[in-house]
């Protein structure tokens, strides 16, 4: 019995020793097992990224290094499982320029390097989260949707308002090309304008920079782009602004921590139309976001039309890197009408007003009205309205009477070349005679006359007076000037000559 125990003791013993036994070798074998397989994802990870890396390399032979440091090199490879290769992208715009610009560069090498079947899936950060997480675009073509833009802030929306898609362009509905008055002065902006409108962001103008004095049609031109654009596109985003509009959103969304909302409702923008964009001179906060904005739209493929009263090159205190946008495109300046298209502007305001003017008095207005497209539009409301209102035909007697105050302050400058030309036009003396080294009393005199009125009508300084007639040195415009005063005291005959001359120059 004692032995009969011992043994089914010791068997149970036994079993249990090979119990545990088998147990150990299999934990260890599950553990080697384990740490096989997290050293094959390892090496997978380490694989696919190496296998970026060779891909990065064949790209960068094939580009030259500003594309490669732009485009290429911010890339990074998330996630590769045989047949989808998943990379992330700073932002939607490099998808954009990827797929439109370097498509069949980027795909043939992924292939060699990943294989044949290999899929190719973007992911980008989410705007505007504190922890950054991809989300994907499965759209081969790249064609996505960066953001939910029902949850951007619309600083055009009154608040308390349900916010809106439908984005208000802030067009007037009268500056179109339909009522823009084509010249020599204005053509190359008028054309690039319509270009632009054709094809929006698919076009070398971009950005379309419009400047030239006040009051010459840069915002009618503007404007009338982005008319075209959406009778043309519907479907696109159009925004005109003033700069001084857009400084005061961006610091009302400053004093609100709302700049993120600011800057993505500007980057939905598919046309853009900033008004006098001279004005962030000195606005470096502005300047920063308006950079964001533009960059964004440039990359992006979108359209950016900016006016100005001074070409790139003037602006002040504006970021270089701003300034060097500004000059990518096409600048087109707007200069001041020539007498043939004020005299178009003039008609076609008469037509707009319902005023019957005729042909003399039409020339009068053109003659004697400042070019400035406003200043002829007042004008000729104020000739219209009086008409009316007195009862009287519109004639050159009336125009005259009424436009007393636009003549006096808009005449044309008087330069000394005007007076040149007068003094030898009324004395018959040949321009060739009067530039020349005679010193006859007939030509010295004339020269005399023409430093004295030009002293007397011009903002020119001696110096330059001389300079323009004879080459001569502001001692003797001095002199010249003091020998015609002395001669009109004395003489009749002269004073009356001078007084001739001087009222042709005048009357110019």
């Amino acid at each position: 019995m004692i032995v009969f125990l011992y043994i089914k003791k010791h068997i149970l013993q036994t079993k249990i020793e090979n119990l545990f036994a088998n147990l150990f070798t299999t934990l260890r074998y599950e553990n080697e097992l384990n740490s096989s397989i997290l050293a094959n994802m390892i090496n997978n990870v380490q694989s696919y990224n190496d296998m970026w890396q060779t891909c990065l390399d064949r790209i960068k032979s094939q580009t030259s290094h500003e594309e490669f440091e732009k485009w290429f090199r911010p890339i990074v490879p998330l996630t590769f499982d045989g047949t989808k290769l998943r990379l992330r992208v700073p932002n939607e715009s490099y998808i954009n320029q990827i797929e439109k610009n370097y498509r069949s560069l980027l795909l043939p090498i992924i292939m060699q390097c990943y294989g044949q079947q290999t899929q190719l899936f973007y992911s980008v950060p989410r705007l505007g989260a504190n922890n950054p997480m991809p989300t994907d675009n499965a759209d081969p073509a790249g064609r996505f949707t960066a953001s939910n833009d029902t949850k951007i802030h619309n600083p055009f929306v009154i608040p308390g308002i349900p916010r809106r898609l439908n984005i208000d362009p802030q067009l007037s509905p009268g500056l179109t090309f339909d009522t823009f008055i084509e010249g020599e002065c204005n053509r190359l902006a008028r054309s690039a304008g319509m270009s632009v409108a054709v094809s929006p962001g698919n076009n070398p103008f971009n950005p379309l920079y419009i400047y030239g004095d006040s009051g010459l049609g840069k915002t009618h031109i503007a404007q009338a782009i982005g008319h075209e654009v959406r009778q043309r596109h519907p479907e696109l985003y159009v925004l005109y602004v003033s700069m001084n509009k857009f400084q005061a959103q961006f610091q009302t969304a400053y004093k609100r921590g709302e700049i993120t909302d600011f800057i993505h409702f500007y980057q939905m923008i598919d046309v853009l139309i900033i008004d006098d964009i001279q004005e962030l001179t000195g606005k470096p906060g502005t300047q920063n976001a308006f950079f964001n904005i533009f960059n964004h739209l440039q990359l992006a493929g979108k359209q950016l039309i900016l006016t100005s009263d001074k070409p790139p090159v003037e602006l002040k205190d504006i970021e270089q890197r701003l300034l060097t946008r500004f000059k990518w495109g096409l600048s087109a300046q707007v200069q001041t009408p020539d007498r043939e298209t004020k005299l178009k502007i003039i008609r076609a305001k008469a037509d707009k007003l319902g005023a019957q003017i005729s042909e003399e008095v039409i020339n009068y207005l053109a003659d004697n009205i400042s070019a400035n497209v406003r200043e002829i539009e007042g004008a000729l409301s104020s000739l219209v309205a009086n008409a009316s209102f007195l009862g009287r035909k519109i004639t050159t007697s009336l125009a005259k009477e009424i436009l007393k105050v636009y003549v006096k302050l808009y005449q044309k400058e008087i330069t000394i070349e005007h007076i040149i030309k007068t003094v030898c036009e009324h004395l018959s003396i040949d321009a060739d005679r009067f530039n020349s080294t005679e010193r006859t009393r007939e030509i010295a005199q004339a020269r005399q006359i023409a430093m004295y009125l030009s002293k007397q009508h011009t903002k020119a300084p001696l110096t330059t007076i001389g300079a323009s007639i004879g080459g001569r040195n502001h001692a003797t415009v001095l002199h010249s000037c003091k020998a015609v005063s002395n001669l009109l005291e004395t003489d009749k005959q002269f004073r009356r000559t001078v007084e001739e001359i001087e009222k042709k120059v005048l009357a110019q």
